[in-house]
């Protein structure tokens, strides 16, 4: 059965006498509140007070309905109260990191002192190679090898010519220092130490730093130095450790490379330039 939309007495509620059951009654949402003088559970439930300094008659606890709400923890008091700290954060000045790291010109020291080591031992590479420059070239090289006493001089001719360029070139770069510069510091120290065996044979070995090998000897101080102190960042090792805080590795690359240079010596030449 349907009644017309328009039909009024279709919104109309029937009354009592219109076919509703005696027992039915219509429910009002707003009958499940409390009334005001209602006594059940939510005026009886009573939250205690935390405050241990608080006397019987106010430690009656906090209502739900009429009392303040409670707060979530409890202020600390007697010998647990906190001093007066203040209310506003520190502001970390931005520039206080920034003044920590910088470094000044140090990375421009640094630099020079890369490009010249570097290009030292690549002009001295190249005139082994090639001979440029009135260098000995390789044949040249190997015969100084051999009147020093060193084994397999043809052998160690292509590696420390192509070692001697390929660690310039390195350094220059700025990529792969602590390995580069071990590399040169091991073949500088060999050098000195071939130099040195020449000086004492020609009995001016008294005379070893004032007779133009005190050049060797510098360039072996100034690789240790630049092992040590790292590359700086004006190269392609700036995001790495050892161009920003070089310390450990710089100790362990720098006996690596004073080790190499001495195991070169024994294992080839095997001779005492000191005796």
């Amino acid at each position: 059965m349907t009644s017309h939309p328009h039909d009024p007495r279709a919104w109309q509620r029937p009354d009592d006498g219109a076919g509703r059951p005696a027992s039915a009654s219509l429910v009002d949402p707003e009958d499940d509140l409390p009334s005001a003088n209602y006594g059940g559970d939510f005026e009886t439930t009573a939250i205690p007070s935390y405050d241990s300094t608080a006397t019987p008659q106010s430690a009656q606890g906090f209502g739900l309905l009429n009392d303040p709400e409670p707060l979530p923890y409890v202020q600390p008091s007697g010998r647990h109260a906190m001093t007066n700290y203040p209310i506003e954060p520190t502001e970390i000045e931005p520039e206080a990191a920034a003044r920590a790291d910088r470094r000044g010109t140090q990375d421009l020291g640094l630099l020079v002192l890369r490009l010249a080591i570097g290009a030292m031992l690549i002009a001295h590479g190249l005139q082994k190679a090639f001979g440029l420059w009135g260098g000995p070239g390789l044949n040249g090289f190997e015969e100084s090898l051999t009147d020093m006493g060193f084994r397999y001089a043809d052998i160690l001719t292509y590696v420390a010519t192509g070692g001697q360029i390929a660690a310039g070139v390195l350094l220059v770069l700025g990529l792969f220092t602590p390995v580069a510069a071990a590399g040169a510091l091991a073949y500088l120290v060999t050098g000195v130490l071939a130099e040195a065996m020449m000086a004492h044979e020609e009995a001016r070995l008294s005379a070893f730093l004032t007779d133009g090998h005190e050049y060797k000897v510098f360039l072996v101080c100034a690789v240790a130095a630049l092992v040590l102190t790292g590359p700086g960042r004006y190269g392609f090792d700036a995001g790495r450790g050892w161009a920003r805080r070089p310390f450990v590795g710089s100790f362990v690359a720098l006996l690596v490379g004073v080790g190499a240079g001495v195991a070169v010596w024994v294992l080839f030449n095997g001779g005492n330039p000191l005796a």
